[in-house]
């Protein structure tokens, strides 16, 4: 169990570091990111591994990124200004 969440921790930190890299433009401070990242794959993982209980090595680490990749997408903001036209 120790081993999954450290493992998960790394994952989301590492998610999070590529994401800072490749879109620095779109997205908040990087502390922000980071924290988002590691936090969201710790919850993931531990979503997963309450829903399919131990001995799941696979899919343990699997739901950490997919939870990951999504707490970080709700980060991103949108590269230009919002048009909006005239009702």
């Amino acid at each position: 169990m120790i081993l999954e969440a450290l493992g998960s921790a790394l994952l989301g930190l590492a998610l999070a570091w590529t994401a800072t890299t490749r879109l620095p433009h779109r997205l908040p401070a990087r502390r922000a990111v980071l924290a988002t990242g590691t936090l969201g794959a710790l919850f993931g993982a531990f979503l997963m591994h309450s829903a399919l209980g131990p001995g799941h090595g696979v899919a343990t680490p699997v739901g950490a990124v997919l939870i990951g990749l999504v707490s970080l997408s709700l980060l991103i903001r949108p590269t230009g200004r919002l048009r909006r036209s005239p009702a």
